[in-house]
C-alpha cells in the first residue's frame, strides 16, 4: 500500500506519453496500446493494494503516505487564532477510496480497450490525443478519489472539469460539440463556486484541511438540529459542488449534452469518473453532513426530485443515448437520496454497481451505433437482436439490472436505498418508488426499440440486390466531419431530441466484418461488434450479474459491504470505543452527540431502532413487483401494442411534447440566466463605453484643449511679453547707441549734465 501514490501516476505517464509523443509519431495501434498498459497496471496494482487492505483489522483499514511536502507552513487566520496553513501532497487508502479506485480502474480500463476498435477509424494523431485525454482524465479521478485532504481532491475535482470540457468536446470542429463542452465546464465552474467557498470554511473553522482531522473535529461539535449553523453552511457549499459535478437540480444541465462525445466517453463520465464525484465527496464527508441534518434534508429532496424529473424526461426521448443520459441523471438522484436520509454505504453501493451497468448499458449502445454506421435514432432500429445476439444479451443484463430485477447488481442497491428511504422519510420513499417504475417502463423501451420487433431502419447493399438499391447514408471519408459530425439527413423520419449520430467509421477500418469501410463504400447492413469491443461488454455483464452479492440485505444475510465501508463514514479517534455497534468519541464536548452509527444513520435507527425482517423482505418484494410492472407496461406498449405509444402520444399531447424538450428548462435557462447575462454583458460594455471610456477619452480632450489653450497663451503671452521686451532693448539699444560716440569730453559733458540734473531733482524734491 506504500505505493499507492503510483496508481494515478500510472495513467498520468500514459497521457504525457501520447501526448507529447504519440500525436506525432504513434501509430493508433501504438497509442492504445500506452494507454490500455498504464490502465492495466494502475488497476493491477489497485487491486494489489485492495487485497492488502482487507488483510488489515477492520478498525485499522486505512493506510496514508506522504509524498512530498506541498505548501509549507503560512500564518493563516482561523475563526479562534492565527493557525499556521501546511500541506502535504498525500493519498489515503480507506474501504472508500479502495472501493472507487477499483471502479475508477477496473471500468476505466475496459473502456480504453473498447475505444481501440471504436476509436480505430478516426486520424492517427486524433487517436493519440483521445488516449492521451482518456489517460489524464483517470489520472485526475484518481487523484480525487485517493487524495487525503481537501486540495489534493481539489486538484482532481478541476482536472476532472477540464478533462470533461476536452473529451466531450473531442470533435471541436462540430460546432454542437464545441458548445457541449462549453456548457458543461461553465456549469461545473458554477458548482466549484460553492465547493471552494466550503473548502476555505473548513479551514477557517478547522485550521486544516486533512480529511480525518476535520471529521474527527467535527464528530466533538453538535449537532446543529435547531439552527443553521458553521457545518451547515460548510455541508451546503459542498453539496453545490456536489450538485454541479454529479448533475442534479438545478446544474444537471450540462450531462444531457455530454453525448456530443465519441460514446466510450459518455461511459467513462457517466459511470465510473465524474458524475460520482459528488456522490463520493459527500459520502467522504459523512460525519460532517450527519452534524447538518437540515442540509441532509435538502439532499435527500433534491436527489429524489432529479431522479424523478430526469427518469420522467426519459420515458419519450429517442435518441438511444440521450435516454441513457437521463438515466444517469436519475440514478445520480438515487445515490444522493440514500446520502440524504443517512444511507451512506447504500448510496456508495449504489455508486460501485450503477458503474457496472450503466457502463456496460453505453458501450452497447455504441456497440449499436457502430452495427448502424452511426445511427442514434431508435425509431430507425428495431429487430437487430439477431443481427447483434451478444451485444443484446449484454444490455439486456444491464436493463434487468438498473430495473431492480433480482439477482442483479441494481436489485440490491437499489432495494437498499428504497428501504432507508423508508425508513427515514415516507414521501420521499413515494417519489423514490415512481422513479423505480419509470426507469424499468423506459429502460426495457429502449430495449425494445433497439433489439424487439421488426426492423426499422434503411435498407442495405447485398450482392443480390439491385441496383438502385438503397444505401445507408454514413458519412464518406471526404466528408468535413467524419465520425458522427455530419448532419445527416433523416429519410422522412423525424428525430425529435435526437442528438447527433457520434460515430460513423471512416475509411481504413479496422474492423469491418463484412469487407468494407462504413465510411466509404456500401454499407452492408447491421453486424455484430469487433472482440476489443464486446469483451468489455461480456465483463460488464459478469460484473452487473454478481456484483451485488457484497450488498445482500440483512433480512436475506449479512451486508458485507455496509461492515466493509462503515470506518469510512465514522469518526476515529485514538480514545474511541465502540457500543453496540456505534462509536462514541471520547473527550467530546457533549457525548451523546458523539454518537456514530455504523454508517451514520441517526434517523433511522432513532425512528426505527427494530425492523423486522418481515417489513424488510415486504418492501423489498414490493419494489420488486413495481419493476416488473413497468417491464410489462412497457412491454404491452412497445413490443405487443405499438400503436398504444402513437395513441397515448397524441391523446397526451401537451404532456408529450413538454417531456419531449425537457420541461423547457435550456429554453427558460436560455431566456433568463444566459440572456440575461447577455444583456448584463451588453450593458457593461455599453456602459464601459459611453461612461468609462467616455470620461477618459473626455478627460483626454479636456487635456488637448487646454494643452491648446496653454500653448496658445505661452505663444501670445509670455512668448509676447518676452518678445516685447527684446524689441524695447532692440530699439532703444538704437537710440543710445547714438551716446556711443568714443569722444571722452562727450562723455564728460553728459556726466556734468546727468549730475546737474541729479542735483536739481534733489533740490526740488527737497
Amino acid at each position: 500500500m506504500r505505493y499507492i501514490w503510483l496508481i494515478p501516476l500510472l495513467p498520468g505517464f500514459g497521457a504525457a506519453i501520447n501526448g507529447l509523443l504519440g500525436v506525432r509519431a504513434f501509430s493508433r495501434q501504438t497509442a492504445g496500446v500506452v494507454a490500455c498498459t498504464t490502465m492495466t497496471a494502475a488497476l493491477g496494482l489497485s487491486l494489489f493494494a485492495f487485497w492488502e487492505l482487507l488483510g488489515l483489522p477492520a478498525d485499522a483499514r486505512a493506510f496514508d503516505v506522504t509524498v512530498a511536502q506541498w505548501i509549507p507552513s503560512i500564518p493563516l487566520q482561523t475563526n479562534t487564532s492565527v493557525g499556521l496553513l501546511q500541506v502535504t501532497w498525500g493519498f489515503r487508502l480507506d474501504p472508500l477510496a479502495g472501493m472507487m479506485a477499483l471502479v475508477v480502474t477496473g471500468i476505466g480500463t475496459l473502456i480504453h480497450v473498447y475505444s481501440t476498435a471504436y476509436m480505430a477509424d478516426e486520424p492517427r494523431g486524433g487517436v493519440a490525443r483521445f488516449f492521451c485525454y482518456l489517460n489524464l482524465f483517470c489520472f485526475f479521478m484518481l487523484m480525487l478519489v485517493l487524495g487525503n485532504n481537501f486540495l489534493v481532491m481539489f486538484v482532481g475535482w478541476e482536472g476532472v472539469g477540464l478533462c470533461s470540457y476536452l473529451l466531450i468536446g473531442y470533435w471541436y470542429e462540430k460546432k454542437s460539440a464545441a458548445d457541449a463542452g462549453r456548457k458543461a465546464f461553465i456549469t461545473n465552474r458554477i458548482g466549484d463556486w460553492g465547493f471552494v467557498l466550503g473548502v476555505f470554511l473548513i479551514y477557517y473553522t478547522f485550521g486544516t484541511f486533512d480529511f480525518r482531522a476535520v471529521q474527527n473535529a467535527a464528530a466533538a461539535m453538535p449537532v446543529e438540529t435547531a439552527h443553521f449553523g458553521v457545518l451547515s453552511f460548510i455541508c451546503l457549499f459542498l453539496f453545490v459542488g456536489a450538485a454541479g459535478k454529479s448533475a442534479q437540480i438545478p446544474l444537471y444541465v450540462w450531462l444531457p449534452d455530454a453525448m456530443e462525445g465519441p460514446t466510450p466517453v459518455s461511459a467513462l463520465i457517466h459511470a465510473a469518473t465524474m458524475v460520482t464525484a459528488g456522490v463520493y465527496m459527500v459520502g467522504r464527508n459523512a460525519v460532517l453532513f450527519s452534524h447538518a441534518p437540515m442540509v441532509m434534508q435538502i439532499v435527500a429532496i433534491v436527489g429524489v426530485l432529479t431522479a424523478l424529473m430526469a427518469a420522467s424526461i426519459g420515458l419519450v426521448q429517442y435518441d438511444i443515448k440521450r435516454v441513457l443520459a437521463y438515466s444517469t441523471v436519475s440514478q445520480l438522484g438515487y445515490m444522493f437520496t440514500a446520502m440524504g436520509v443517512g444511507a451512506f454505504s447504500a448510496g456508495a453501493f449504489h455508486l460501485m454497481t450503477h458503474a457496472f451497468f450503466k457502463a456496460l448499458l453505453f458501450l452497447g449502445s455504441g456497440s449499436v451505433i457502430h452495427a448502424m454506421a452511426g445511427e442514434q435514432d431508435m425509431r430507425r432500429m428495431g429487430g437487430l437482436r439477431k443481427y447483434l445476439p451478444v451485444t443484446s444479451a449484454a444490455m439486456f443484463i444491464g436493463m434487468l439490472s438498473i430495473a431492480g430485477i433480482p439477482p442483479f447488481a441494481g436489485f440490491f442497491s437499489k432495494d437498499e436505498i428504497l428501504f432507508r428511504a423508508f425508513l427515514a422519510n415516507k414521501a420521499i420513499w413515494v417519489l423514490a418508488v415512481a422513479t423505480a417504475l419509470m426507469t424499468a417502463f423506459y429502460m426495457f423501451r429502449l430495449m425494445a426499440m433497439t433489439f424487439l420487433g421488426d426492423y426499422r431502419g434503411p435498407a442495405w447493399e447485398t450482392s443480390g440486390r439491385a441496383a438502385g438499391a438503397v444505401t445507408h447514408p454514413a458519412p464518406r471519408p471526404a466528408d468535413a466531419h467524419p465520425h458522427g459530425q455530419a448532419h445527416r439527413q433523416d429519410h422522412g423520419v423525424s428525430h425529435g431530441p435526437a442528438g447527433p449520430h457520434d460515430h460513423s467509421p471512416g475509411k481504413d477500418s479496422a474492423h469491418d466484418d463484412h469487407g468494407s469501410g462504413h465510411g466509404h463504400g456500401p454499407w452492408h447492413g447491421p453486424h455484430e461488434s469487433p472482440t476489443p469491443m464486446l469483451f468489455p461488454l461480456m465483463a460488464l455483464a459478469v460484473g452487473a450479474l454478481v456484483a451485488g452479492v457484497v450488498g445482500i440485505p440483512a433480512a436475506l444475510g449479512p451486508n458485507a459491504i455496509e461492515g466493509f465501508l462503515e470506518p469510512s463514514f465514522t469518526a476515529t479517534t485514538d480514545s474511541a470505543i465502540a457500543d453496540r455497534g456505534m462509536r462514541i468519541a471520547v473527550g467530546a464536548r457533549d457525548p451523546q452527540v458523539a454518537l456514530r452509527t455504523p454508517q451514520s444513520e441517526i434517523r433511522n435507527d432513532d425512528v426505527q431502532p427494530h425492523v423486522s425482517s418481515g417489513v424488510e423482505l415486504g418492501l423489498m418484494g414490493f419494489s420488486v413487483l413495481i419493476a416488473v410492472a413497468g417491464i410489462l407496461i412497457a412491454q404491452k406498449i412497445y413490443v405487443k401494442n405499438p400503436e398504444i405509444a402513437g395513441q397515448l402520444a397524441a391523446r397526451w399531447a401537451g404532456a408529450h411534447r413538454t417531456l419531449l424538450n425537457k420541461y423547457y428548462v435550456d429554453e427558460l435557462y436560455d431566456a433568463t440566466v444566459i440572456s440575461g447575462t447577455f444583456s448584463a454583458g451588453r450593458g457593461l460594455w455599453t456602459f464601459d463605453r459611453n461612461v468609462v471610456d467616455g470620461a477618459v477619452n473626455g478627460t483626454s480632450w479636456v487635456t488637448v484643449i487646454s494643452s491648446w489653450l496653454s500653448g496658445l497663451t505661452d505663444r501670445a503671452v509670455v512668448d509676447g511679453m518676452v518678445n516685447l521686451v527684446g524689441w524695447i532693448v532692440q530699439e532703444a539699444s538704437l537710440s543710445f547707441r547714438r551716446f556711443q560716440t568714443g569722444l571722452v569730453q562727450n562723455y564728460a559733458l553728459l556726466m556734468l549734465f546727468g549730475i546737474f540734473a541729479f542735483v536739481g531733482i534733489y533740490l526740488f524734491a527737497r
